[in-house]
């Protein structure tokens, strides 16, 4: 969600609106999207959806990273992603 916001207009408000967010209305647009990340992960914490992938490693990032890239489902993304700003979303989760 966090590398999609520059591309997801107003969605993001809507997002927060519907995890319960108070105020919305009222946040600029990097607030009303900040608030729906946050929102976001609460639930993953809440559900417990790790936020670390252990098995994870260094190496396997550039096959990793290619098959994502390769994915039929890449061209919906909002946001353009190279293979290397995918390896960079999983070291996040490392």
């Amino acid at each position: 969600m966090e590398y999609n916001a520059p591309e997801a207009g107003e969605k993001y408000r809507e997002i927060a609106r519907a995890m319960g967010v108070e105020g919305v209305d009222a946040m600029s647009q990097d607030e009303y999207r900040r608030a729906a990340i946050d929102a976001v992960a609460k639930l993953g914490q809440d559900v417990g959806i790790p936020t670390k992938v252990e098995a994870l490693k260094e190496e396997d990032l550039d096959f990793l990273a290619e098959s994502a890239h390769a994915d039929a489902c890449a061209p919906g993304n909002p946001r353009d992603v190279s293979v290397e700003d995918i390896k960079g979303l999983f070291r996040k989760l490392m």
